[in-house]
């Protein structure tokens, strides 16, 4: 099936916010109060903590939540209850009604005392204006609900952690507990020196529990959580899963060192021997690895699929023991739908055979697809029947696009 893609949208601006229309009756609510003191009144009359939903009318992850969770029941039970909600546009378009232009100045002060850039942000804050918490970012309903849960309890509010920080309290819990929550409030000013100031406070750096702790803050290779890393895979891959430790170093060497060079503003073509010179020099053990990954996922995105084929089985061939399941698939779904060598599709076949182990339909169903391009119909038809039944029993989102692969292959058809 297709490749997978996991995308997470955090964007900054400035702009203005405006109440929009009331959500579906067991969903949330918010209110339509005709100006900021006005919501800060209803909020000290009822005794309730005031939740803004900061969002921009461009913002994906902003439309994917008023779509898909702001509307469903546990959401609106929890916030209905707690909070007083509000929720406002951060930019203006020319379509802005005169509710949205009455709240133009409000907005603008709402920007800029809350220091609001990021999108979708959460804002928790008290009836007399007090900001008492802050998240970003969309999320599943259970985490959606946590965040709120997370503003109602003054041992996981941001800024009232914060303020005890800032008080002189350094305790490892309180210092665990505030650089969590500076990553929920995305205050990227201040999560290094949190979780440096915890991390300081351990004696076993290696516990399970600072383990997770430093895979939830560990973003690049200035963090503590990197160096370590890098030094203990196996101590981290124990805890978090086969594969981790170089995922995520890899992640992050990619971001810093490679994309920079092959998305150049300028446009100049990545010299890949001296890039690979450059990474196997500063990570003696996986830098050849790096760059290798780097060209193959780079010939990908461009479509050059001449120079993609030799490149991923060569990338295979040395690297590929430790592959995880979904690129283990997307790179069998590349060679399905772009290569018409047949070495190529046979190799490709073991590849989506091992990201089986994994169940999921998607998974299947490359294999079946490279089955079925490779020549071995009765095989590829009775192995897409197999993925139409696990989609069947996971209710699978993919399944009719399983079902009509299926009768293409029992017609004879192409598939690709």
């Amino acid at each position: 099936m297709k490749k997978l893609v996991v995308m997470l949208g955090m964007l900054a601006t400035m702009g203005a916010i405006a109440q929009t229309p009331t959500g579906p009756a067991k969903g949330m609510q918010f209110e339509h109060e005709a100006d900021w003191a006005s919501v800060l009144a209803k909020a000290k009359k009822e005794n309730k903590y005031i939740f803004v939903d900061a969002y921009t009318t461009w913002c994906g992850p902003c439309k994917m939540m008023a779509s898909e969770i702001f509307p469903m029941e546990s959401v609106g039970n929890f916030y209905n209850s707690n909070f007083i909600n509000v929720k406002v546009q951060l930019d203006t378009t020319k379509n802005d009604n005169t509710d949205v232009v009455k709240w133009y100045a409000d907005a603008h002060e709402i920007m800029v005392k809350y220091s609001v850039r990021v999108f979708p942000t959460y804002l928790f804050i008290a009836p007399d204006g007090k900001l008492l918490h802050r998240a970003v970012g969309a999320s599943d309903a259970a985490t959606f609900i946590a965040k709120g849960k997370n503003a109602l309890n003054p041992q996981t509010q941001y800024y009232s952690l914060k303020e005890k920080y800032e008080a002189g309290q350094k305790d490892p819990a309180l210092l665990k507990a505030l650089a969590l929550a500076a990553v929920e409030a995305y205050d990227q000013e201040h999560i290094s020196e949190y979780t440096n100031a915890y991390l300081a406070s351990q004696t076993n750096l290696l516990s399970e529990e600072n383990i997770r702790f430093m895979s939830k803050l560990t973003f690049t290779s200035k963090d503590k959580g990197f160096d370590l890393m890098m030094k203990n895979p196996a101590a981290f891959d124990a805890v978090l899963g086969k594969g981790y430790a170089k995922t995520t170093s890899r992640m992050i060497v990619m971001q810093e060192e490679v994309y920079p060079v092959i998305w150049n503003p300028e446009g100049i073509p990545a010299n890949w021997a001296e890039l690979e010179k450059k990474l196997a020099a500063k990570y003696p053990a996986n830098g050849k690895e790096y760059a290798a990954y780097a060209k193959v996922n780079y010939l990908m995105s461009i479509g050059n699929w001449d120079d993609f084929a030799p490149a991923i089985t060569a990338y295979m061939r040395q690297y590929g023991t430790d592959v995880s399941p979904i690129e283990l698939n997307n790179f069998a779904w590349a060679i399905f739908e772009n290569c018409a060598d047949m070495n190529c599709v046979e190799q490709a076949l073991q590849w989506a055979k091992r990201a089986m182990a994994e169940k999921e339909p998607n998974y299947y169903d490359t294999y079946a697809n490279l089955l079925y391009k490779s020549g071995k119909r009765t095989e590829a038809i009775k192995a897409q029947e197999a993925t139409v039944a696990l989609a069947k029993s996971m209710k699978h989102a993919n399944l009719p696009d399983f079902e009509a692969a299926l009768t293409k292959m029992k017609a004879g058809q192409k598939t690709w």
